[in-house]
């Protein structure tokens, strides 16, 4: 039995593939350097382990766990993407302004995972190129894809920026189960890849190799390489502030 109605399973594997080497890599870009890139809040820090009884191995590593959901999330949209661009008659973009577009122009669409990704510039940014495509295209419909909306919709997008008011009638904000919908077809499209998510999952983490499964963040075997007295939490406030008064006494 496939897993979806409205893509091969070998298409849905390699999407699944795809996503997985994702966190492969945003794991393995884990580094000390890295996770100190941007400079570690040891204050939250100290207040994560005691607020929510965490070691300061857990809170490390629950450290790195948030990091990498940052910089995962763009994965998690291509995934989407990757899905709706093999749906017959559909194309995903290449750098071309677009995420997804009907092969013959009559659809465009820009995908977010959420719906509360953009601020109020780059939403404005994102009509006027929905726009441009309408215009280009008098026969298509473009549309804002929220995978994950407020609610189920279809609607035009008509919005105010500031004193600038937006309101073509081809450009169209839709939310994810629709557009899925619309893309297949079949109306319980999106919920059919969330059934059937687990078990290709399991399928594909069964079907690698054991050596396939390993990597992993150094940024705490890193940390913990240092050959000093202090703690965990006092090594990365050191390293991160010995220059600032009295910490490098640490």
């Amino acid at each position: 039995m496939p897993y979806t109605d409205f893509t091969t399973d070998e298409h849905l594997t390699n999407c699944i593939s795809n996503l997985y080497n994702s966190y492969l890599k945003a794991k393995n870009e884990i580094s000390k350097k890295k996770f100190y890139s941007n400079k570690v809040d040891t204050f939250k820090l100290t207040f994560d382990a005691k607020f929510n009884n965490l070691s300061e191995e857990e809170l490390v590593e629950f450290e790195i766990k948030r990091q990498i959901d940052k910089s995962i999330n763009n994965a998690i949209g291509t995934f989407h993407e990757d899905i709706l661009g093999r749906i017959n008659g559909y194309e995903k973009g290449n750098l071309d302004g677009y995420d997804i577009k009907a092969s013959d122009n009559s659809l465009f669409a820009d995908i977010k995972n959420k719906h509360n990704t953009m601020n109020s510039s780059s939403s404005e940014a994102l009509y006027q190129k929905l726009q441009r495509f309408a215009e280009k295209y008098p026969d298509s419909k473009c549309y804002w894809v929220q995978i994950w909306a407020k609610s189920s919709f279809c609607e035009q997008w008509q919005v105010s920026f500031g004193k600038r008011n937006y309101n073509h009638p081809n450009v169209y904000k839709i939310s994810g189960d629709q557009f899925y919908a619309l893309l297949s077809g079949q109306e319980n499209a999106l919920f059919q890849l969330y059934k059937t998510l687990p078990k290709a999952i399991e399928d594909f983490l069964n079907s690698l190799e054991n050596d396939e499964k390993q990597n992993t963040s150094t940024a705490l075997a890193e940390i913990q390489e240092s050959e000093t007295a202090r703690s965990i939490l006092e090594q990365i406030t050191f390293d991160n502030f010995s220059y600032y008064l009295g910490f490098k006494d640490l």
